[in-house]
C-alpha cells in the first residue's frame, strides 16, 4: 500500500494512469490516416512529466472527485498541451529540434503533419470533455468546455503565444512579461487545477477562488523556473534546447532581473501559492508537494 505521504509513489500512479488513459484515447496507429495518428501518439505518448493532470488529481481530491474523471479531465488538458508543443516547435515558432529529449514531431515526420497533429489534438482534447461524463451536473461540464477553451485560445495560451512572438528582441518589465506568462503558460495550468475540482463535488465560491489563486501562482512559478533551468540546465537535463530564449532574443524572468533575483522571484511565489492553500488543511497535501515539485523540481 502507498504511504499517503510518498509524493514519488503518488506521482508516479498518477503518471501510469494518465499514460494509459491518453493511450485509450488516441486513435490507434493502423487506423487510417495511419501517419497523421502514429505523429499524434509520438507527440503525446512516453514523454513529460504530467504537471497539468497531476495538477487535475490534486485538486480533485478537494471536492472528493472520481479519480477516472479527474484522469479525462487532466488528459484533455494534456493533449492540448501537446499539441501547443508541437506548434511552438515549428520553424514558423521557436523552429526547435529537441523535445522531451526526442526529435520534434515536424523533424521526426514533417512539418505538416505536425500542423495537422496540433490540430487534431486540439480538437480531441474537446472530443474528451465533451464525449465523457466528468461530474454529476451536465452545466457544470458545459463550463468545463468553455474553461478550457478559453484557457486554450486568444484569451489565453494562443494569446500568449502571439505577446511572446512579437515581444522577441524586445525589453519586457516584469508585469508585462507576467501579462504574456499567466496567458501562455499559465492558463492551461490554471484550468487543469480547476477541471479537476469541478470533476467532484460542488465547493463554495471561496474554496474556488483559493484554488484559481494557488493555480495562477503556481504557473506563474513554473514558467520562472522554465526560464531560471534555459540558462542553468542542459539540453540533456531538460530534453529540450538548452539556450535557446537567449539565443532568439527572447524577453524572460533571467534578462527582466537576473539569475539569481529570478531564483528568488520563484520561491516567492511557491509560498504565496502556499498561503492560498491553508483553509483547506491536510486536504491539500498534494497540491502543496506539486508547488514543490513545480518550482524545485524534483521528486
Amino acid at each position: 500500500m502507498t504511504n499517503p505521504l510518498d509524493f514519488q509513489a503518488w506521482a508516479a500512479a498518477g503518471q501510469s494512469r494518465i499514460e494509459a488513459v491518453l493511450q485509450k484515447l488516441l486513435p490507434a496507429p493502423e487506423i487510417a490516416p495511419q501517419r497523421l495518428h502514429q505523429a499524434m501518439r509520438y507527440a503525446v505518448l512516453g514523454g513529460g512529466k504530467r504537471v497539468r493532470p497531476l495538477l487535475a488529481f490534486a485538486a480533485g481530491e478537494l471536492s472528493q472527485a472520481d479519480p477516472e474523471r479527474a484522469a479525462l479531465a487532466g488528459a484533455a488538458v494534456e493533449i492540448i498541451h501537446a499539441y501547443s508543443l508541437v506548434h511552438d516547435d515549428l520553424p514558423c515558432m521557436d523552429d526547435d529540434v529537441l523535445r522531451r529529449g526526442k526529435p520534434t514531431c515536424h523533424v521526426e515526420f514533417d512539418e505538416p503533419t505536425a500542423l495537422l497533429v496540433g490540430d487534431a489534438l486540439q480538437s480531441l482534447a474537446f472530443q474528451v470533455i465533451t464525449e465523457f461524463k466528468l461530474c454529476d451536473d451536465a452545466a457544470v461540464q458545459l463550463e468545463m468546455a468553455k474553461l478550457l477553451a478559453i484557457a486554450s485560445g486568444s484569451r489565453g495560451m494562443a494569446g500568449g503565444q502571439a505577446i511572446d512572438l512579437a515581444a522577441v528582441g524586445k525589453v519586457l518589465t516584469v508585469p508585462e512579461l507576467e501579462f504574456m506568462h499567466v496567458h501562455k503558460t499559465g492558463a492551461i495550468i490554471r484550468a487543469a487545477a480547476l477541471l479537476g475540482l469541478k470533476c467532484g463535488a460542488p465547493v463554495s465560491a471561496g474554496e474556488y477562488a483559493y484554488v484559481d489563486t494557488f493555480a495562477k501562482l503556481i504557473g506563474l512559478a513554473f514558467q520562472v523556473v522554465d526560464d531560471v533551468l534555459d540558462v542553468d540546465a542542459s539540453s540533456a537535463t531538460l530534453g529540450k534546447t538548452a539556450g535557446k530564449d537567449a539565443e532568439q532574443g527572447k524577453p524572460t524572468y533571467v534578462s527582466a532581473m537576473g539569475l539569481s533575483r529570478a531564483k528568488a522571484f520563484a520561491e516567492e511565489l511557491r509560498l504565496e501559492a502556499m498561503k492560498s492553500l491553508d483553509s483547506f488543511g491536510e486536504r491539500a497535501l498534494r497540491l502543496r508537494q506539486l508547488a514543490d515539485f513545480i518550482v524545485l523540481r524534483k521528486f
